[in-house]
């Protein structure tokens, strides 16, 4: 596992890779610390040129904490859409976290929440109005990809499986949501419809069927983000952390390892790499979890016949603990579900067995094939289980875009957009949906009572959740 021999990349001036990083413990966040070793690193090609480490102190309009999807796609909306030119600081390489270590899966949703949720928490009115800031997103995505066609996009929908009989009524019912409510052409699969015109999982008990839906390159999209946004006048400085926020007369003076920069403004686009003390606006805010992600060998025509892909669309399971997976491009197979709780336990066999079994039992056919690239990455969790864009407090240009749920692929393109919005100090009606209008949440018990000092016992919850979810997930 974790092939590395064909990397691309010169990585020579890198620093080591720190499998074991963790955001809620470790000291700092790295230093030009290199890329986790995925398929998506391995295959972008040489990252573009970017500003290389930030030597001293600087004056500059707009800092923005993060090189990845949301930051650059904000330094690039910023640039384009308000004649902004901001300055990213990243702590290791351009792209270096989520966006290098993630599926590839872009769908038409942000959070954890499934639509009918909307409706149970805020109302049909407020579902309908951010089901539609939702789909714009995906159509500001889509819009993106199709500047970057290098991507290797895969359009097509989102099949979502039944791995249980049990789980197919509540596909109805989200069906039934989607079409009736919010006016989408969502169709149910029965189990043969699946297997014949789809594939052939083998845990597959029917499937519900969403038009939107592509799968892409993470990392040649995150790279094309970069050249465009710096082809505009944005400064993107990798090797450079964060290291502390202080505001001192209206001015924000974020400190780095070689100096101070002073910025009007701040924006912190560090998803599931968000450290509790960066700022006091993030602090417990983020439940950083670990998802495990494997790349197999390219799969022979024999294979491909006998799992029956007839798609390259993005795949996921009805688990809440769920399995996501596609066919790449290249006809190798891309499948990720949970990891380990802690970083220093990510590299414990057991938990890359977990997601080899699920392979194994998904398409018994692939049983032993050879597993050329496995990684592992933090996901960004709210504690609502919905993402924000928002300015916490009105009376500091402080900003910030995280808690996506592993649905960020997608709508980090839009909230990069509209983080360069509320940056730039434009008035918009969508500023009262429920993902702009608040902070996010702390810490809660069984979504009630709120507390920061919870913070320090999450871990222990999503070690009971895990168990919990398990039991639920394998129950027939």
């Amino acid at each position: 596992m974790g092939t590395i021999e064909s990397f691309a990349l010169d990585r020579r001036s890198a620093a080591p890779y720190d499998p074991l990083y963790d955001p809620l413990v470790s000291s700092t966040p790295g230093l030009g610390m290199d890329y986790a070793p995925t398929y998506w690193v391995a295959t972008a090609g040489e990252p573009p040129e970017d500003d290389g480490p930030l030597a001293g102190d600087a004056d500059v309009d707009v800092v923005i904490v993060g090189a990845g999807f949301t930051g650059l796609s904000t330094a690039l909306f910023l640039a384009r859409e308000h004649g902004i030119r901001a300055t990213v600081l990243e702590a290791n390489q351009t792209c270096w976290g989520c966006t290098s270590r993630n599926g590839g899966q872009g769908q038409n949703a942000s959070g954890r929440l499934y639509r009918s949720q909307w409706i149970d928490r805020w109302g049909k009115d407020t579902a309908l109005r951010l089901d539609a800031e939702i789909r714009e997103g995906f159509n500001t995505f889509k819009s993106l990809i199709a500047e970057v066609p290098e991507c290797d996009p895969q359009p097509g929908g989102h099949l979502y499986i039944a791995h249980r009989d049990r789980k197919m009524d509540f596909l109805r019912n989200e069906a039934k949501v989607m079409r009736d409510v919010f006016g989408y052409d969502t169709r149910i699969l029965s189990r043969d419809e699946v297997r014949e015109q789809y594939v052939d999982d083998q845990e597959n008990c029917g499937a519900l069927h969403e038009p939107d839906g592509i799968g892409v390159h993470p990392l040649k999209l995150a790279f094309g983000y970069l050249r465009m946004a710096r082809a505009l006048g944005a400064r993107v400085h990798p090797s450079t952390p964060v290291l502390g926020v202080e505001t001192i007369n209206g001015v924000h003076h974020v400190r780095t390892p070689r100096g101070v920069v002073r910025a009007k403004a701040v924006a912190f686009a560090t998803g599931g790499y968000t450290r509790n003390d960066v700022t006091k606006a993030l602090r417990a805010k983020i439940m950083p979890i670990l998802s495990n992600s494997l790349v197999t060998r390219v799969l022979t025509p024999d294979e491909i016949a006998a799992t029956n892909f007839r798609t390259h669309e993005v795949i996921t399971d009805t688990r809440t603990l769920r399995y996501y997976y596609r066919l790449l491009p290249d006809n190798r197979l891309q499948i990720g579900s949970r990891s380990s709780i802690t970083g220093a336990d990510a590299q414990n066999p057991k938990h890359m067995a977990v997601l080899v079994e699920g392979l194994h039992r998904k398409f018994p056919a692939l049983k032993g094939i050879q597993i050329d690239y496995s990684w592992w990455g933090w996901v960004d969790v709210s504690h609502d289980m919905m993402p924000r864009v928002t300015q916490p407090d009105p009376r500091q240009n402080l900003f910030y875009a995280v808690g996506y749920g592993g649905n960020g692929v997608s709508f980090s393109a839009h909230a990069g957009r509209r983080l360069a919005q509320r940056i730039a100090g434009q008035r918009d009606p969508s500023w009262d949906l429920p993902i702009y209008d608040s902070a996010l949440q702390y810490p809660n018990v069984f979504g009630t009572v709120q507390w920061q000092g919870f913070a320090p016992f999450r871990r222990i919850g999503q070690r009971f959740l895990y168990q919990r979810y398990h039991a639920q997930d394998e129950a027939r």
